[in-house]
């Protein structure tokens, strides 16, 4: 069920002070998924207040109240217990084996799941959180892609991941694959030096469109555009969310999201926002 309409501020996605929203795209009914925002939570600046990251120098007590607001509103809206990886800026995705444990604090950057219940976290301030299902609903995934993961290949693993047969059944075309893209770092506040452009031009010469040179060989580098350009290769078609407009970035919307490029530099800290997905 998708929260009520809120008011947008300053062109922002939803009002600040909503803890919780729902992604605008036509997964089937029994998919459901969400995005935090900073707002409704416990913990103290910079980490001010929904912080779900445990890396980032916290009050363990404050992050543990938080993730068990995230805990109650996921099983308020029929999912179950949250997996949070160690992620690590790679490829590896987790696939959950029917019945078995979540595998906490996994280092992988990937998850895939056909349990009902299961709630795949990916943590995020600057990456982009991607989410995935099928156009029938038989399973889900989510990837986290920083620029390091999205060059070497996650988004690529984690739809390999999703389209291909296992012991909860056949594979899937890549035709019928759903992905929404969340929040990032945008387009005009992304600055990086050539090695990154390199990384991305070295197997996909045509990233070149989403780099706009600027002073002293540095580049402005399109997160959701480079993302969007290699579901396109893996022949996913249906993407929806971030499209690289302002009220998507979170260098700049600051009253919604953290942004590690934002806040370390003021702060030395900043915590993670977390977009979730599962089958109810």
């Amino acid at each position: 069920m998708s929260l009520p309409p809120a008011a947008p501020a300053h062109g922002a996605l939803v009002a600040p002070d909503t803890p919780f929203w729902t992604p605008d795209w036509p997964a089937p009914a029994g998919v459901q998924a969400l995005c935090t925002t900073r707002a409704g939570g416990v913990s103290a600046a910079p980490w001010d207040s929904l912080n779900l990251g445990t890396h980032v120098q916290d009050d363990p007590a404050h992050v543990a109240i938080n993730r068990a607001r995230l805990q109650a509103e996921v099983h308020r809206r029929g999912g179950g217990p949250l997996l949070f990886l160690n992620q690590v800026h790679g490829d590896r995705v987790v696939r959950l084996a029917a019945g078995a444990a979540l595998p906490q604090g996994e280092a992988a950057d990937g998850a895939l799941s056909a349990q009902a219940g299961a709630t795949l976290v990916m943590m995020v301030a600057d990456c982009l959180p991607v989410l995935f299902t099928d156009t029938q609903g038989r399973r889900v995934a989510a990837a986290h892609a920083g620029w390091r993961g999205l060059a070497g290949g996650v988004l690529d693993a984690t739809v390999a991941a999703l389209i291909a047969p296992g012991a909860d059944g056949p594979g899937l075309p890549a035709s019928s694959v759903l992905a929404w893209l969340g929040p990032c770092i945008g387009p005009s506040a992304f600055e990086v030096g050539p090695e990154v452009r390199e990384a991305f031009m070295r197997h996909h010469p045509a990233a070149a469109s989403a780099f706009v040179p600027q002073a002293h060989g540095r580049w402005l580098a399109d997160l959701p555009a480079l993302a969007r350009q290699r579901l396109a290769a893996l022949g996913v078609s249906a993407v929806y969310g971030n499209d690289g407009t302002t009220p998507w970035c979170t260098y700049t919307q600051s009253a919604l999201f953290f942004s590690h490029r934002r806040d370390s530099r003021r702060f030395g800290h900043t915590g993670r926002l977390a977009a979730c997905i599962w089958r109810t």
